[in-house]
């Protein structure tokens, strides 16, 4: 909501710095904003003389202002606008600032002690004085009161922090809202090595051995009584254990510590040990703890089972595919996907699996609702492959630093598309997520996951500072280790497991990677309902809308009437059936009459004046060009026979798109060298690009997606975006085709 004084301060802000070393003006509106507060703090280093101004109230401007203006109240505040500049962070922090008149009256007075009561800083920092480090913490959009439904036992803690070390040297405000933050946790780990006697340099709010060393000899329990028992009872706190804000160790407390130690599987002793320490401080907690729990991207071999079960391991994650194919033999990648007999290895040396199921992007434009779609379909397709049985959770991997609006506009969509894609397959298997803290607390409180594999070991990850353990924890990754000697070594990621999860310890025979073959009469209703729901779910409604087909009608023409074609076709040239069924419906969904109308200009024009101007027709939205350079590209390589065909001569050029929009099969048929041409690299094409691995049954979901999105367009495009979507219908037909081959 805008405020006619935030709106002050922005209007002075331009009058009397606008354009000036770079201090930018800011929009008139109202409305505190960062902006605002970068404004301000370039506004008082220009005040101060500094002249290569920054957004950060750094050290520069923190010692300048030390050294010219240790105090500042009405005595000693060296001109109207840098009252001005006080006046109004005030007002964009939300307290009386007075007129913005240049004057640090009664009112200034009131809020700035005020503000200090707020952040805790009152006794440190008595009086109405405005001390540099209070300035920076004026200077932010850090709130000092409780928002958004903030914890009044955090915000004590907060600003008892405050309170306790702003006079260190590396100690900052932090904010006092109520929320446990990556400020709050430094904050902590800041006032462990003070009290431990680091001095300002040593201490650097880092979980490091010298903190790890001294907290081992600071243990607190029952009838124990000061700073360090404040401490603990902070980190209890902060981890949303409810326990009161105290310097005495009650029994009471011990009950609290008690029952955090059973939940995150700790020794129950009732004490703040070292180990329960570690899992206040930090997401990793004691990293010298053992696991019951693995996980890796190396091949079990009977020698490693052994290796694990010597070390107390029983259950072992292991990867449904390998997103991306590995580079060659040595390729540390090359057994991150669960290998052929590895199960089997599994369960004959008594260990059990949990599947993960990782895609190939590492930020939040990989993650949306078709996306989740394809994943969720992706790897059911690919636990039936490896043999897993019907109850297996697959865990489902969010394996990048997601900030909260990630998750609400990224992760959660995307895990719904999980959940459809689960459920539309019957609930065979159950969903569990992989990822830092809050991302698996999320999806799981939005209904999305069961269980969650908590990636605690990226302890930087936002998702992780400042964030518990979530409720339905299954796995908590802590540190990586090699264990073993010799053929039995084998570096892992160890996992506590809280056996909410216990993986499977059988598993049915693996499919045979076998070629396709015409569809199974019995699938045919089930996966025209699927695709049709799919298809519905990202804005293409079964009537067809704005589009020329009907969903029934694409599926009738493209998936029903040219099985058999499309089903020698794949065998032919050794490619899944469904990327020759995903283009050409993909392509037949899309086609509308603005489309219908340009064929018959270009078919017109040509025939009046000889010239062709391409554009793509038929079925499957063929351009001339394109579908000769296919036919030469197979012809030259062996795919096919023929006569090669000049893409230089329009009369050559506008017969093979001729063709393309009237003869059905010829459009099918040059579906599949369209691919085996991407697949090459597109020679000869405006935008060649990197050729791939030849086409093969076992293409990877990276190389499936290249050959989508290739057909369409160039990378960064809209093809791009299509490809995603389309890497999900490719799922959904390869379902039924797989279900097909193995009948």
């Amino acid at each position: 909501m805008a405020d006619e004084m935030v709106l002050r301060a922005q209007k002075f802000i331009n009058v009397t710095y606008g354009g000036k070393l770079g201090i930018e003006p800011v929009a008139e509106n109202g409305i505190s904003s960062w902006k605002v507060m970068f404004a301000l703090t370039r506004a008082l280093q220009y005040e101060l003389g500094i002249t290569t101004l920054s957004d950060t109230f750094g050290p520069t401007t923190l010692s300048t202002l030390q050294s010219k203006c240790p105090t500042l109240n009405a005595g000693t505040v060296p001109s109207a606008n840098f009252a001005r500049i006080i006046q109004s962070g005030l007002y964009c922090k939300g307290y009386d600032g007075g007129d913005i008149d240049g004057k640090y009256n009664s009112r200034v007075s009131a809020s700035i002690t005020r503000l200090k009561l707020d952040m805790g800083v009152d006794s440190a920092f008595p009086g109405d004085s405005l001390v540099p480090k209070v300035f920076k913490g004026l200077l932010n959009m850090d709130a000092y009161v409780t928002v958004n439904g903030g914890s009044e036992s955090i915000r004590a803690v907060q600003r008892w922090l405050n309170g306790s070390y702003l006079n260190r040297r590396d100690f900052y405000i932090i904010p006092a809202d109520g929320h446990h933050s990556r400020d709050v946790a430094k904050s902590m780990l800041f006032a462990v090595q003070y009290e431990l006697g680091m001095a300002d340099g040593t201490a650097n709010g880092v979980f490091g051995p010298g903190t790890q060393s001294g907290l081992k000899s600071h243990p607190v329990a029952t009838g124990d009584s000061g700073r360090w028992v404040q401490l603990f009872s902070a980190g209890m706190i902060l981890n949303q254990r409810p326990v009161a804000f105290t310097s005495t160790f009650t029994s009471s407390l011990s009950s609290a510590v008690s029952a955090f130690q059973s939940f995150a599987m700790l020794p129950v002793t009732g004490t703040g040990n070292f180990s329960t320490w570690a899992s206040l401080l930090v997401s990793y907690g004691d990293q010298s703890r053992n696991g019951e729990a693995c996980d890796g991207i190396t091949l079990i071999t009977p020698a490693r089972a052994a290796t694990l079960k010597a070390n107390g391991i029983k259950y072992v994650g292991r990867y449904l595919t390998n997103p991306v194919p590995p580079e060659n033999d040595q390729d540390p990648l090359r057994h991150k996907a669960i290998q052929p007999g590895e199960l089997k290895t599994i369960a004959e040396n008594g260990l059990r699996c949990f599947p993960i199921y990782q895609t190939f992007g590492r930020d939040a434009s990989n993650f949306t609702y078709p996306q989740g779609r394809a994943a969720g379909q992706s790897a059911i397709n690919a636990a039936l492959d490896h043999g897993f049985k019907t109850g297996t959770r697959i865990f489902f991997a969010i394996d990048f630093d997601a900030l909260d609006a990630d998750v609400t506009n990224n992760v959660l969509p995307h895990f719904k598309g999980i959940a459809d894609a689960i459920a539309d397959d019957g609930n065979r298997f159950g969903i569990g997520v992989y990822g830092p803290r809050n991302v698996c607390t999320r999806v799981g409180e939005a209904g999305h996951a069961t269980a969650s594999f908590v990636s605690d070991m990226s302890s930087g990850f936002s998702g992780n500072f400042g964030y518990p353990l979530p409720a339905n924890w299954a796995y908590d990754q802590i540190v990586t280790r090699t264990i073993g000697t010799g053929d039995g070594a084998i570096n892992l990621d160890v996992n506590i497991a809280s056996g909410r999860d216990i993986g499977q310890g059988s598993f049915d025979a693996p499919r045979t990677p076998l070629p396709d073959t015409n569809l199974s009469s019995n699938v045919i209703t089930a996966m025209r309902t699927d695709v049709g729901k799919y298809m519905e779910s990202i804005g293409f409604p079964n009537d067809g809308g704005l589009r020329s087909h009907t969903h029934e009608e694409c599926f009738r023409r493209v998936v029903l009437e040219w099985d058999t074609v499309t089903t020698y076709l794949a065998y032919k040239y050794k490619m899944r059936k469904a990327l020759i069924q995903t283009t050409a419906y993909w392509e037949m969904r899309h086609i509308d009459p603005v489309d219908l109308t340009v064929d018959e200009v270009v078919r017109d024009t040509f025939l009046t004046t000889g010239y062709f101007k391409d554009s793509s027709t038929g079925i499957a939205q063929q351009f001339g060009l394109t579908a000769a350079l296919a036919w030469n590209y197979a012809i030259q390589n062996g795919y096919e026979t023929g006569e090669i065909r000049d893409v230089t001569n329009a009369e050559a050029k506008y017969n093979i798109w001729n063709k393309c929009r009237f003869d059905e099969q010829f459009a099918m048929s040059t579906v599949p060298l369209i691919h085996l041409w991407n697949a090459g690299g597109a020679p000869g094409n405006a935008i060649p690009e990197k050729p791939l691995r030849p086409i093969s049954l076992d293409y990877t979901e990276s190389e499936i997606y290249q050959i989508l999105r290739r057909y369409q367009g160039a990378e960064g495009t809209e093809a791009t975006e299509h490809a995603k979507q389309r890497t999900a219908l490719y799922q959904i037909m390869e379902k039924y085709n797989s279900i097909s081959r193995n009948v």
